[in-house]
């Protein structure tokens, strides 16, 4: 398992990223699956960081029942099973960032865990995701509501691609916590005291595609980009507002 402060390095756009690559990795129509596998992260060190850094990070995608874990969507129960419309909830994990990655004199920023309430959507060929997630532990707050829209198009029977844009709208309280600078941190960093209010963090695009070795085995590869906007993208702990990431991935299906 991946030691928590290096997946607190993790951005919310590259485990969205991470997703998508696990989601493609485990296509499946049988109601139970277990995919696992080897992802290599290449993604900012924070929201707006100018470093990068390039991490392993496992890939899960187990589903028994109504009970699932996988990437981003966390530990949970699938509440609605529909042909059309599924509807879960569980826990996930918010990343935060390490004191390192971090200007000098912000701190470190442990992630935790989140509730989340998710529906997933076909509309035809697209698929829709839309899901609200409160932050329980950790240094992060608030909360977030990510909404995506991903067009799968299989190009024979072993390559898939799947194109898809996102956007993540934040309360004011994860939007101080994680961008925000308080009067101590401003006096230790020499940046100005900046209380971001909410509204739309970031949107994003990427592209994914999966490729089966054979009925077992699976390669995947995700390159998405992601900008912050409105109060998040003026903080001054954001020295980039456009950030690319990608994911390169190998998962065995049980």
């Amino acid at each position: 398992m991946t030691p928590l402060r290096t997946q607190a390095a993790l951005s919310l756009s590259a485990l969205g990223a991470l997703a998508i690559a696990t989601s493609a990795a485990a296509q499946s129509r049988a109601p139970d699956r277990a995919v696992v596998g080897i992802a290599a992260v290449y993604a900012p060190a924070y929201q707006g960081a100018d470093d990068y850094r390039l991490m392993p990070f496992p890939v899960i995608d187990v589903t028994y029942g109504r009970f699932f874990a996988s990437g981003r969507k966390g530990l949970g129960y699938t509440v609605l099973d529909g042909p059309q419309v599924k509807v879960s909830a569980g826990a996930t994990y918010v990343p935060g960032y390490r004191r390192r990655d971090a200007p000098v004199g912000v701190g470190r920023l442990d992630g935790g865990a989140g509730l989340r309430v998710a529906a997933d959507m076909r509309l035809g060929e697209v698929l829709a995701t839309v899901s609200a997630t409160k932050v329980v532990s950790g240094d992060v707050d608030g909360a977030l509501v990510d909404a995506s829209l991903a067009y799968p198009i299989r190009v024979s029977d072993r390559l898939s691609v799947t194109p898809s844009v996102s956007a993540t709208w934040a309360d004011s309280q994860y939007n101080r916590a994680y961008f925000g600078i308080s009067a101590a941190q401003a006096v230790a960093s020499k940046l100005p005291v900046y209380r971001p209010g909410g509204g739309v963090k970031d949107v994003s695009m990427s592209l994914s595609a999966n490729y089966r070795l054979n009925d077992k085995i699976s390669v995947g590869a995700t390159a998405s980009l992601s900008r912050l906007t409105g109060d998040a993208r003026n903080s001054p702990i954001v020295v980039d507002p456009t950030q690319p990431s990608a994911v390169m991935s190998i998962a065995y299906r049980f």
